[in-house]
């Protein structure tokens, strides 16, 4: 076992503080935070074993940045960032590497999914997602799978090999630009909108 790249994660609706239903909580943090937790603690016997390994957490850069995204998804990212850098001090020692990436806006159907629409609809959409995210970031176009992909294939190969306990921010960068809670609390609701909307057409 060379690599484990933990890359399920659950999405939410953007809700204020007040709002937040904690079976929701339990069920995004079920999947964020405890989902990687048992991955690293499965695969850390098979690469402490053979004394190798790399280990990529995918995190988010809502995890760096208040207001990026709803404050549960936000706080089981930054759970997810701290989780990655204390394995990695225990790890390391043994020759395996545990890093992070915080993806920023990636066009994936996870948006649509997000605002009910029915999953093969949602996967449909992309196209909408991605116009809408080429204007969030300074890099004028949006973010795609494969960038998260070949930041992966990086950390899991010989290349990182003195990198470790650390995140990698592949975001066109966003994270240089500041946006408050409530301009992406209306982007987020425009952009559900116009994904139900369009999802009605299909």
């Amino acid at each position: 076992m060379d690599c484990l790249v933990n890359n399920a994660g659950a999405p939410l609706p953007m809700v204020g503080v007040a709002d937040i239903d904690m079976a929701t909580f339990d069920a995004v943090f079920a999947v964020n935070v405890r989902g990687v937790l048992l991955g690293m603690k499965h695969v850390a016997p098979a690469m402490l074993a053979q004394g190798s390994g790399s280990i990529v957490n995918i995190a988010s850069v809502t995890g760096h940045r208040g207001g990026a995204s709803g404050h549960v998804y936000s706080a089981s990212k930054g759970t997810v960032l701290a989780l990655s850098r204390a394995v990695a001090a225990e790890l390391g020692e043994k020759g395996v590497r545990v890093n992070s990436i915080s993806p920023g806006a990636i066009v994936t159907g996870i948006f649509a999914k997000g605002a009910g629409v029915e999953g093969s609809k949602a996967d449909r959409l992309t196209d909408l997602v991605k116009s809408l995210f080429a204007s969030v970031q300074p890099i004028p176009r949006a973010g795609l799978p494969e960038d998260i992909a070949r930041a992966a294939v990086f950390l899991a190969s010989d290349g990182s090999s003195f990198i470790s306990g650390q995140d990698l921010v592949v975001d066109g960068g966003m994270t240089s630009v500041v946006r408050g809670w409530s301009a992406t609390f209306k982007a987020r609701g425009e952009l559900l909108a116009r994904l139900k909307a369009a999802a009605e057409g299909l």
